[in-house]
């Protein structure tokens, strides 16, 4: 009786987050899911593609012609917070990568693609089912453009978008992230945890599934030729 008391009263807090408990039970009144914040159902699930290779983001194959700016997990006292992702950047440095192409970087469908904030830009999520059939997601962010929607299935090395700046946020690179997930939660870029981020470069190298000098085209990219 207590633990029901005290559920009551919590939902007669009105603020962020939660709601009066007198106000009805409806759905929203326009009907639209928010997919920056969406938890996959069944049949979207069963729908992600296997991922036997994964390779480079941006860049050759082997992930030539790029250098880090700024890796996965380093500190950045000026943002208070872990790094989440990996900076991706051609060799050229500042802008000179802009409008370069960015690749899936394994066989996946698109689970995001849109503009969840400024800060962010237009950003893409695309999951992956693993040799191990954990679920994965790798995540595109600060492109100028978009080149792929949701539900499509993207061949690994098949073209995402275009290298960015975020609408002039900051100087042209790809944000770059792997995770763990079996739904879509944008986040944020820093933190203090890394919870379900994984370290990009490290497990790229851990699923990769191929020989250094070894170049192959994707199943799902013969496939979708045919």
């Amino acid at each position: 009786m207590l633990f029901l008391l005290a559920g009551v009263l919590m939902l007669r807090r009105i603020g962020p987050g939660t709601i009066d408990a007198d106000t009805p039970l409806e759905m929203p009144r326009n009907g639209e899911v928010d997919h920056r914040f969406n938890f996959l159902s069944a049949w979207e699930t069963a729908q992600i593609p296997n991922a036997s290779r994964f390779d480079p983001a941006l860049g050759t194959e082997h992930g030539g012609l790029v250098y880090n700016a700024q890796k996965f997990w380093e500190m950045n006292e000026k943002r208070g917070g872990h790094h989440t992702g990996d900076d991706l950047n051609g060799i050229g440095g500042m802008n000179t990568d802009f409008g370069d192409p960015i690749f899936c970087t394994a066989d996946g469908r698109v689970v995001y693609a849109g503009e969840p904030s400024p800060g962010w830009g237009n950003l893409v999520v695309i999951a992956h089912r693993a040799p191990d059939g954990r679920p994965l997601h790798s995540m595109y962010a600060h492109l100028h453009r978009i080149d792929v929607k949701r539900g499509d299935l993207v061949p690994r090395g098949g073209k995402v978008g275009i290298v960015g700046t975020a609408n002039g946020h900051y100087p042209a690179h790809l944000h770059f992230e792997m995770r763990t997930s079996d739904g879509v939660d944008i986040g944020a870029g820093y933190a203090m945890f890394p919870l379900n981020r994984l370290d990009p470069a490290a497990t790229i190298v851990g699923l990769r599934n191929a020989a250094v000098d070894e170049l192959s085209p994707s199943p799902l990219a013969v496939e979708e030729s045919k």
